[in-house]
């Protein structure tokens, strides 16, 4: 089969286009033939740093987390899923785990599901990773429920706005932090309140919030100088998530408010083998909201062939990207 390997580590995107064995299934796995896969800003990380993260692959890698795709076989043949079946999941391209930017890829059968029927599988596959963080941190760590108030910070984002709608369907009223009107039009869209930080100071969106205490849950998708702010903007015994905490902080604030700090690292189970199972049940349920109209995913307007996924990397650098960035792999 072909595959696109990364040849070395750096911001020169050194990846070139190999013949290499198909993998065969394991009892547990399932070998899919890639429809599409999607970048997301950790598959740059592990480009551009490589040995400087502790769950880079050694090279040359395949890399591609997320993946959708057409189920040819399933190991050991017996599976919950059947060829012929439509999946999508966060599945590879870390770690000892080969990516989805290639023909076909192997997985771990409890980290998929069947892919959402109302929308192109290769556009399904910008799903898997965001929003299986959002919905971890609202609802497995944060346990928001309805009539709560959340602050999303970095709303339009991948994970952000996602974040929004999930808790917009856990019945939030939601405020979602941006930085200008096109990603402000966007949270809107989604149903969330849009305030844009250059123009708001932290201190008055609380006191904006019932009786002004703050916020009842804050999912923190920036981070740095940003979960300081979170921790302002939440209300006394608030639950505060982040998803970017590799970072030194003031926690008096925090221990001031009594709040707790909750942090998604999603990736853990992909490289530990622990805890997979949860993921293919989350992305059952996120399939059932996309078909529901109840959720609906970001696409940037550029989209990308796997081959050139060097480009890909370039134009996700570059700030101008909008939304996910859809990887196509079948012709």
């Amino acid at each position: 089969m072909k595959a696109m390997l990364l040849e070395t580590y750096g911001d020169g995107y050194d990846f070139v286009q190999h013949d290499v064995s198909r993998p065969v299934p394991m009892p547990g796995q399932v070998l899919i033939r890639v429809v599409g896969s999607s970048f997301n800003p950790i598959d740059n990380k592990i480009a551009t740093l490589g040995d400087q993260l502790g769950f880079a692959p050694a090279l040359p890698a395949i890399l591609g987390m997320d993946v959708a795709g057409i189920v040819e076989d399933v190991g050991g043949g017996m599976s919950r899923f059947q060829p012929g079946d439509a999946v999508f999941g966060c599945a590879g391209g870390l770690g000892s785990i080969p990516g989805a930017l290639a023909e076909f890829m192997v997985a771990d059968e409890r980290l998929l599901a069947l892919a959402p029927t109302c929308m192109d599988l290769a556009d399904a596959a910008a799903l898997p990773l965001v929003s299986i963080t959002a919905w971890l941190g609202l609802f497995n760590k944060a346990r928001i429920s309805s009539g709560e108030t959340l602050l999303v910070q970095g709303g339009a984002g991948g994970v952000g706005h996602v974040a929004v709608q999930l808790g917009r369907y856990a019945g939030a009223h939601v405020h979602a932090t941006v930085s200008g009107d096109t990603k402000g039009a966007v949270v809107e869209s989604l149903g969330g309140i849009p305030v844009n930080y250059h123009d708001v100071e932290m201190a008055e969106l609380v006191a904006d919030t019932p009786e002004g205490e703050g916020f009842n849950v804050v999912f923190d998708t920036v981070g740095g100088k940003t979960l300081d702010a979170s921790f302002l903007a939440a209300a006394n015994n608030g639950r505060v998530i982040t998803t970017v905490s590799r970072s030194t902080h003031d926690l008096s604030l925090m221990h001031a408010k009594s709040l707790s700090l909750h942090v998604v690292f999603m990736l853990l189970p992909l490289f530990t083998g622990e805890d997979r199972h949860p993921y293919g049940q989350i992305l059952g349920q996120i399939a059932t909201l996309v078909e529901q109209d109840a959720l609906a995913i970001l696409l940037d307007q550029e989209r990308f062939s796997y081959t050139d996924i060097g480009q890909a990397h370039r134009y996700w650098a570059s700030g101008e990207a909008m939304g996910k960035i859809v990887i196509d792999v079948a012709d």
